[in-house]
């Protein structure tokens, strides 16, 4: 077993700087390529990466995408020796990184890192390493020096799982900008409820990003950004078949993409604009009066769901002769809630729940902007007796 001695660090961005200081701070002989240009204080730069991979016993790469990935070796091809090992830690699609263990076969490491700049920095990232026994062993202890080590059977496993875990991470954020939004609708002072949330099961998230989370918050430099979590997200999406509420929640954020992850979670509640349609429909419900339904829908609209046991697809006109004027005799006993909305540009989707009697509905919505104003074009429900 041979213990690399040179090392080419191919992308520093923020992880890639990252892991590049690290190893230089460690006594690792390392020279840095970046497609950007941008310098790395504490690293050896070079301009071109066939110099930088010409020398080195390992390439290590750290860029954003399985593209990236793909063009940079397109490039150092002919450069790369032999007994080169190459060390990939970007996050990229499973598929992509199989690709790739295949066309570089047992030279080939795949590892991506969980943990940010931060923990790059101190050595506490954890790896998810997927190769052959020997080849781990000659790449171990770089490995080692940037964190703890976990060994994946492949690489396709490997890049799956860090999909998976930056899917609970985008989770926690949305879960998060749920918890700031219905904090400010409540009228509550943030640093409070940053203290409380604190000390639950998003306290770890807070904690970390407390400095993004503020009422007035300062403009660190992101260790996550936007643009790089929704990237994930889409990949673990298109590579899972399955719908994923964090990939469209992350991509439609109105922030700076290049933000840090945690500034998502301080987006404002959507426009009441979006919400006035479904007060109308609540209204309608809630005095029986069918004016505030066409209100609400589009002329063009259409209600659609099971009645009695068989398919219905109500006109707007149909529709609203189902109501008289007047409140359901229990309506007192009644409720009805937005549970979840999602603009998209000119579109959103809606659910609510209905609780009438013994009877629950879940109302699904598809609302437009158009002429100005939101309107529900249609709504199909589901009844729960």
């Amino acid at each position: 077993m041979t213990t690399p001695h040179k090392i080419a660090v191919l992308g520093l961005g923020r992880m890639g700087d990252a892991i590049a200081t690290r190893l230089t701070a460690q006594d690792w002989d390392v020279v840095g390529w970046t497609r950007s240009g941008r310098t790395a204080g504490a690293v050896t730069m070079t301009g071109e990466p066939n110099e930088a991979v010409a020398k080195a016993d390992l390439v290590v790469l750290a860029l954003f995408d399985g593209s990236a990935c793909q063009q940079v070796l397109d490039d150092v091809r002919d450069s790369l020796r032999t007994e080169t090992m190459v060390l990939n830690t970007s996050t990229i699609a499973p598929a992509e990184a199989s690709k790739l263990a295949r066309r570089l076969g047992p030279s080939y490491v795949h590892a991506p890192v969980l943990g940010s700049v931060p923990a790059a920095a101190t050595g506490a990232l954890e790896i998810l390493a997927a190769a052959d026994h020997d080849a781990l062993d000659r790449v171990r202890p770089v490995l080692e020096t940037l964190g703890t080590v976990r060994r994946v059977d492949d690489a396709s496993t490997a890049a799956a799982l860090k999909l998976i875990a930056n899917n609970s991470l985008a989770g926690a954020v949305l879960a998060l900008r749920d918890s700031l939004r219905q904090a400010d609708a409540l009228g509550l002072p943030r640093a409070q409820v940053l203290d409380v949330l604190e000390l639950g099961q998003l306290g770890g998230l807070v904690a970390r990003k407390r400095p993004f989370l503020t009422e007035q918050p300062t403009t660190g430099t992101a260790e996550f950004t936007i643009s790089a979590l929704a990237k994930d997200m889409a990949l673990l999406a298109a590579a899972s078949h399955t719908p994923l509420r964090s990939a469209a929640g992350l991509a439609d954020t109105p922030a700076d993409p290049e933000a840090d992850i945690a500034v998502a979670a301080t987006v404002p509640a959507v426009a009441d604009a979006v919400l006035e349609p479904l007060r109308a429909y609540i209204r309608g419900h809630a005095t029986g009066d069918p004016a505030h339904f066409r209100d609400a829908f589009l002329p063009t609209a259409h209600i659609e769901g099971i009645r009695d046991g068989a398919f219905v697809s109500w006109p707007l006109d149909e529709y609203c002769a189902l109501f008289h004027g007047r409140p359901a005799p229990d309506e007192p006993t009644r409720s009805r809630r937005i549970d979840a909305i999602d603009v998209h540009g000119t579109v959103a989707t809606a659910t609510m729940t209905l609780s009438h009697g013994a009877d629950t509905f879940t109302d699904i919505f598809l609302l437009v902007h158009a002429d100005d104003s939101w309107r529900i074009a249609n709504k199909a429900y589901h009844r729960h007796s």
